[in-house]
């Protein structure tokens, strides 16, 4: 009888784990396989061109461009993980009513950009600087900032991009790929979520193509060489409030936070457009303005 019940007991552990090994693999799959669509022309009341952009070694990104006013500046939006360039149009139309030259991309491997695989910001990087290279081509002489969301964020520190931008806005950017994906399962699973995390991060070499040593924002920041602002909401849970305070203490000057109260990890401009455009307005004129 009691051989009976281990062995049952020993079953059923069996089953709980391939389980959770096959959780983990799904899930491993989903987070890095592509997040492609088409996107289409611009919207017709934003007055933009399609365009292409070849990345290394044979790829490329695809986006909408808007030129701006002579010498008022350029800016790179880059939106967050398997999203694409329509979540940063709402930012795009107020820097172009500003005056600002606007390039929005799809990151690799998201939106009609090429990518076989979501690798959190490090292939990502290739489509940032390549981007870059593009509005200094299309926008000669001007000051040049980048807005990065989440894995924008993470892409352009990751790149360190020479030259350096002139500014950069990081929202919502994650200091460890360990931390990112350990808050996250943490918010849906509770503390169950901290040993699916292993397992996860294990399939990042194998999925991936690169490892957790090339995802930490928090260890090349301060050589980025650019102005930044750095933003997150007071109740995001995926990038907590604790982990923002220290990328910024990290990161070189000139350097300024802002904390939005009551948000969590959200969209900020959508969360309160006012504030943001006030305060992401205020911070580029410092540094990208030729009267500046």
């Amino acid at each position: 009888m009691v051989g009976r019940r281990v062995g049952i007991l020993a079953l059923w552990a069996l089953v709980l784990l391939l389980g959770f090994v096959g959780a983990a693999l799904c899930a491993g799959e989903w987070l890095s396989h592509p997040a492609t669509r088409t996107i289409g022309p611009p919207p017709k009341d934003f007055s933009a061109r399609e365009v292409r952009i070849d990345t290394a070694p044979a790829g490329h990104v695809a986006g909408w461009f808007a030129p701006g006013q002579r010498g008022r500046g350029a800016v790179l939006l880059l939106h967050g993980v398997r999203a694409d360039r329509t979540q940063m149009l709402g930012r795009a139309r107020f820097l172009n009513r500003e005056g600002y030259a606007a390039l929005l991309i799809d990151l690799p491997a998201h939106g009609q950009s090429t990518g076989d695989r979501i690798t959190f910001g490090a292939r990502e990087a290739a489509g940032v600087k390549a981007a870059l290279e593009f509005l200094r081509r299309e926008s000669p002489g001007e000051r040049i900032a980048v807005i990065g969301v989440s894995l924008g964020a993470a892409a352009t520190v990751l790149a360190l991009p020479s030259p350096a931008p002139d500014a950069v806005v990081l929202e919502s950017i994650y200091p460890t790929i360990e931390d990112a994906v350990t808050n996250r399962l943490t918010t849906v699973l509770g503390p169950a979520g901290a040993v699916l995390a292993g397992p996860l991060l294990w399939q990042l070499p194998l999925r991936a193509g690169v490892s957790t040593d090339d995802l930490r924002p928090i260890e090349r920041i301060a050589r980025l060489g650019a102005p930044a602002l750095i933003a997150s909401g007071a109740q995001d849970r995926h990038t907590t409030w604790a982990e923002t305070e220290r990328l910024f203490n990290a990161a070189a000057g000139p350097k300024e936070i802002w904390r939005v109260e009551g948000a969590g990890h959200v969209d900020l401009h959508a969360y309160g457009p006012g504030a943001y455009e006030r305060q992401v307005l205020g911070f580029l004129a410092k540094y990208l303005r030729s009267e500046g």
